[in-house]
């Protein structure tokens, strides 16, 4: 295990994968949200090949032992895709994001039950605190009509979208460390995106659009941001536990801050701002907390090693 490394990784996963949603986000509502998945998909198996066969080892890092595990991650992964694409359609890209961020915190519950990794009192705080602050940024599209007539228009569907793509998303990290067990990085990239053009190619059928080439060379760069952070994403679960490479997600908000207005003008609300930083509040104590008590095991490993003779 090699915690500093593993976090590195998802600190520049995350950067890559809000520029590419960025990218995306201009496409979303032109395009089917199927279209938009399959492109990104499969223009994201470019860095991967060309990342497995500079590694000189393509043919046997996409051999599986576990064929069934890929396929249950593409499915989870594919949805969370969807759901995501989705929200993009709907809500700025910080309220899309923001909202994203009840993930980690499913994750840290996810990884106690599933895969019994010890979580504390002090980490289950947090994760409570840390929904207080993702029901604080759900509260502006929380409205009557939401539960008495529909959908307050596109803003409350999209915020829906974006919450049940944070389950999935939870899951599939939870899916992913399962297969890191066995399977090469590049095994678990390459089925993901393969599953995932598979399924989303189906949709060919509910009607697509012929994009323009400026519309086809931004798929193109989502795609290939897409390949980039999923490979970096995938090693970074290789060097430390789920819980505590998860709270890093929230570096997003910094990025998504910036595109969404540079890229387009949007600004978030205090409300969206104050639910953000609790829970980014929460991933940051979950992290520090963790720091200590990997310290304090040190030190209890030091006292209880013999000591030399002589």
């Amino acid at each position: 295990m090699k915690p500093l490394l593993g976090i590195s990784l998802k600190v520049i996963s995350a950067l890559v994968f809000t520029l590419m949603s960025a990218t995306l986000k201009t496409l979303t509502t032109r395009y089917p949200v199927g279209e938009v998945v399959f492109f990104r998909s499969a223009f994201a198996l470019l860095p991967l090949l060309v990342w497995l066969a500079w590694q000189g080892d393509l043919i046997n890092s996409v051999r599986t032992r576990n064929l069934g595990g890929h396929i249950k991650r593409g499915l989870i992964g594919t949805a969370g895709m969807y759901l995501g694409f989705a929200a993009l359609s709907y809500l700025p890209l910080h309220d899309s994001i923001a909202i994203g961020y009840a993930s980690p915190l499913i994750v840290v519950i996810l990884a106690a039950v599933l895969l019994k990794e010890k979580v504390r009192a002090y980490r289950w705080s947090a994760v409570g605190i840390g929904f207080v602050g993702v029901l604080i940024m759900l509260s502006p599209y929380l409205k009557i009509e939401t539960f008495t007539g529909g959908f307050d228009g596109g803003p409350s569907l999209g915020a829906l979208f974006a919450l049940l793509g944070a389950f999935c998303s939870a899951g599939a990290m939870i899916q992913v460390r399962r297969l890191t067990a066995t399977e090469k990085t590049g095994a678990i990239v390459f089925y993901f995106f393969i599953l995932a053009s598979v399924l989303s190619l189906f949709t060919i059928f509910l009607g697509w659009r012929v994009p323009d080439a400026t519309d086809m060379m931004l798929f193109v760069v989502g795609g290939i941001l897409g390949g980039i952070g999923q490979i970096l994403l995938t090693q970074s679960y290789r060097f430390a536990d789920t819980s505590i490479i998860a709270p890093f997600e929230y570096t997003t908000m910094i990025w998504a801050l910036l595109f969404g207005w540079f890229m387009f003008g949007d600004l978030p609300t205090s409300t969206m701002l104050t639910g953000a930083t609790i829970v980014a509040g929460t991933g940051l104590f979950i992290v520090w907390r963790e720091h200590q008590l990997g310290l304090m095991r040190a030190q209890e490993l030091k006292a209880a090693s013999p000591k030399p003779v002589g």
